[in-house]
């Protein structure tokens, strides 16, 4: 049976991925980004070859109160039952180096709208007679890695809330699943970041394996799952003795503070998560 999904942070590269994978196998999507433009682009591509009212184009801002407001309608227009929150803008590079203004849109883009946005659709998704909320968070919600100090808050904070809320809804028809994405080749990691994982031998995936990680979740997979090795086996062991690892990170304090480190601004559209 097909899913009606919405996903935020449409247009980036692991938003992209998921929407094609969706598409392909015959769900209904409400792609949502801030760009009209790309959202657009998107929309048409994937309009191709697939039945009318397939794929929809939703150009609204996740973290403003009437955006929210305009995807729950959506939503509710649409038979929803799958929610993805993706959306996300990117932050790196040591903590005194960002401005209040950066600190303040990655809490708000990471955080907060996914919560509100969950919040004012949980009315709908409640209708279904199964549904699913994936939160699409990343390995440095679970690892924290110099460097990524409030993307990583932003993203402990998203995966603390889907844990509490999937035990909250647990009795109901809303599951809560948590996806933590390990550093993917798209363009959400500027040229730095790049160099940092370079520096320090970080694995990059493709932003389709974590397209195929999402659908399985949201298919009736684990409640969470951190995508890779060694990075699922570390995140288990910083569980268990947080403090044991601090001092294997030297590689990345000094890839940190190299030359190309430099105050880091707000961009000025959302793009997906993860790293």
């Amino acid at each position: 049976m097909s899913a009606s999904v919405v996903l935020t942070g449409a247009t980036g590269g692991i938003g992209r991925a998921i929407a094609q994978a969706l598409v392909a196998r015959g769900d209904r999507v409400v792609l949502v980004s801030r760009s009209a433009d790309e959202v657009g682009r998107l929309a048409r591509e994937l309009e191709r070859g697939v039945p009318p009212g397939t794929v929809e184009a939703l150009a609204v801002d996740v973290t403003r109160p009437e955006g929210r407001a305009a995807i729950v309608r959506a939503a509710a227009a649409r038979g929803c039952d799958v929610l993805v929150n993706n959306a996300a803008i990117p932050s790196f590079g040591a903590l005194e180096t960002l401005d209040e203004a950066h600190v303040a849109a990655v809490i708000a883009t990471d955080l907060v709208a996914p919560v509100l946005l969950t919040r004012a659709l949980l009315p709908v998704l409640r209708q279904r007679p199964r549904a699913t909320v994936l939160n699409v968070g990343s390995t440095l919600g679970r690892l924290g890695l110099p460097g990524f100090s409030v993307y990583g808050a932003a993203k402990a904070g998203l995966h603390g809330f889907s844990e509490a809320l999937r035990r909250e809804l647990a009795d109901g028809p809303v599951r809560v699943r948590y996806l933590a994405p390990r550093a993917t080749r798209t363009g959400f990691n500027d040229a730095r970041v790049e160099a940092y994982n370079r520096a320090t031998g970080t694995r990059v995936d493709p932003p389709e394996r974590v397209a195929a990680a999402a659908l399985a979740m949201i298919d009736g997979g684990p409640a969470e799952r951190v995508i890779g090795l060694p990075e699922s086996l570390v995140v288990r062991l910083n569980g268990l003795v947080p403090g044991w690892l601090d001092g294997a990170f030297r590689a990345h304090r000094d890839a940190l503070r190299g030359p190309t480190r430099r105050t880091v601004v707000a961009p000025t559209s959302p793009m997906e998560t993860p790293e």
